[in-house]
């Protein structure tokens, strides 16, 4: 009797719409399962399984991913197809979740006023020597999300384009953003070209439901605000 060995597929062989990787890339790794995270931690099988084969039965050797994640590098050694190094990146994976329960919050800073921006992005952009637009993403009580890096321009302009602007804020959940540029002339004074994006901008955060707060541009330890110019409503 002649007994044939039917090889399992790898990853990289199944269609790539269920492959683990590209379905987080594509989706987000919260759409994917525990096992299908571990697999991707993993990166590699054996001969006769696949990381899902190995992810599986990493999690059902310790009953739990709580379970697993007290696990030492020797206890992952024990199951077989798992060699140091992916027993070393399980273990730093499941260590870093751990400190990140127990890692106190980082405060982010609010933007209550042109100065809070100023005080925020000034010592930086007053040294730049080309214009350099950015947009400070806030949440629903003006806290700073994040600082997106929209263009970078010539001497006295810039091009902006409301997608762009508006992309990483829509991504992140912005409630409200502050656009903010420099002058490398050190003069903060808004040219009719400031004044034309700023309305432009305006118009497309109000179709979008995200409020331009402000419009702040930076010069050489002074700031122009278009808010406190009444030129935002």
């Amino acid at each position: 009797m002649t007994l044939e060995f039917q090889r399992k597929l790898t990853l990289k062989e199944l269609p790539e719409e269920i492959r683990p990787r590209e379905r987080l890339l594509r989706s987000g790794a919260e759409t994917l399962s525990t096992t299908e995270l571990m697999a991707i931690l993993l990166q590699s099988g054996t001969p006769q399984r696949t990381a899902l084969d190995l992810a599986e039965e990493l999690l059902s050797r310790f009953g739990s991913l709580d379970q697993l994640a007290k696990a030492k590098v020797a206890d992952l050694l024990s199951v077989k197809g798992v060699g140091p190094a992916k027993a070393v990146r399980v273990v730093a994976a499941l260590e870093l979740g751990k400190r990140l329960l127990t890692a106190p919050p980082t405060p982010r800073p609010a933007i209550r006023s042109p100065h809070d921006v100023a005080r925020l992005l000034m010592p930086e952009m007053r040294m730049l020597d080309r214009e350099h637009f950015r947009v400070i993403l806030l949440d629903t009580k003006h806290r700073v999300l994040g600082i997106v890096n929209i263009s970078v321009g010539s001497l006295n302009a810039t091009t902006v384009h409301p997608r762009e602007v508006f992309k990483e804020a829509i991504r992140k959940s912005a409630a409200a953003v502050v656009l903010v540029h420099n002058h490398p002339s050190g003069q903060a004074e808004p040219s009719r070209e400031d004044m034309r994006i700023t309305e432009q901008l305006q118009a497309a955060g109000e179709i979008v439901g995200i409020k331009v707060v402000d419009h702040i541009i930076l010069g050489d330890g002074q700031f122009y605000s278009f808010r406190e110019h009444a030129l935002l409503a």
